[in-house]
């Protein structure tokens, strides 16, 4: 069973002057369990509109989606999920801890479980001196963290993130990238959203490029980094002591090492030179 199965799935809006917009165009997807899956795409590309699709918010015009086996909609989908909306929006007289609380006995979790994990996730997040404070007098980035606290509580198997890293700082961005990869770690499966392509060069194992409400692309990471590599910067050290550094073509670093070693040089450093994600996505979205 796939986390996540997409087929055919179509949302159009009514634009102005009764025109139509089409937000999301035969979307064919699946989301393999235990992977970490971006979703990469410029602002207003459909990437919100999927996920509030998956996750019940609007209906689509058609195409149908399953997560975790269960149909889109359905209370039995939304169970195991871990959901973080665009804008996450919260009781703000409430502090992080009494918010916990609430989510916490919404799915039903025992209460000894639920203060165990309450207290665990609000430490995990740099929340747990602030626990006590209503969330209003919090920074946008804290209430981000508030949001993915939630997303954690329940320990689900699947989770779905729209934008994670939206208002957080260079810190709070390195600990949720943490996070990811230890859900991955676990076997859990993560499928988020973002136009910033160093998040998913860093912690996806796949990536899907859509643009214009069509998927353009769904490829593996590590495959589009190894594609990209364009040639080698190679560190010598000669035989005078010496380092030299030099840029070596990708079809010519076998016969530079055999050339090296024959002059008894040493090489101290052979670093692939590559284009990275952005220039993968740049490209994509311009053909």
């Amino acid at each position: 069973m796939n986390a996540i199965e997409i087929t055919g799935l179509c949302k159009q809006f009514s634009g102005k002057r009764k025109t139509k917009v089409n937000a999301l165009k035969g979307l064919d997807l699946t989301i393999e369990t235990g992977e970490v899956f971006g979703f990469l795409g410029p602002n207003g590309a459909g990437k919100s509109t999927t996920i509030k699709c998956l996750m019940g918010l609007i209906r689509p015009t058609s195409g149908t989606a399953t997560i975790l086996g269960e149909p889109i909609g359905s209370d039995a989908s939304r169970v195991r999920v871990g959901y973080l909306p665009e804008n996450p929006a919260f009781y703000d007289y409430l502090t992080a801890e009494e918010y916990l609380q609430f989510v916490g006995r919404v799915f039903k979790m025992p209460e000894a479980l639920l203060n165990r994990r309450s207290e665990e996730t609000l430490k995990q997040l740099e929340l747990w001196d602030a626990r006590k404070r209503q969330i209003r007098s919090y920074s946008k980035g804290m209430v981000q963290r508030v949001g993915l606290a939630q997303v954690l509580l329940h320990d689900p198997e699947l989770y779905i993130l729209d934008e994670p890293m939206s208002g957080l700082d260079p810190l709070g961005r390195a600990l949720v990238k943490e996070i990811i990869l230890d859900l991955k770690k676990r076997g859990k499966s993560v499928f988020f959203s973002t136009h910033i392509t160093d998040d998913v060069e860093k912690v996806c194992d796949r990536v899907g490029v859509i643009n214009k409400g069509q998927l353009l692309v769904v490829e593996s990471v590590d495959t589009i980094l190894q594609r990209g590599v364009e040639g080698y910067t190679v560190l010598v050290m000669n035989a005078d002591g010496k380092q030299e550094e030099l840029l070596i073509g990708k079809a010519d670093l076998q016969v530079f090492i055999e050339h090296t070693v024959k002059n008894r040089q040493s090489i101290e450093k052979i670093e692939p030179r590559r284009k990275d994600m952005e220039a993968f996505f740049l490209e994509i979205v311009a053909r």
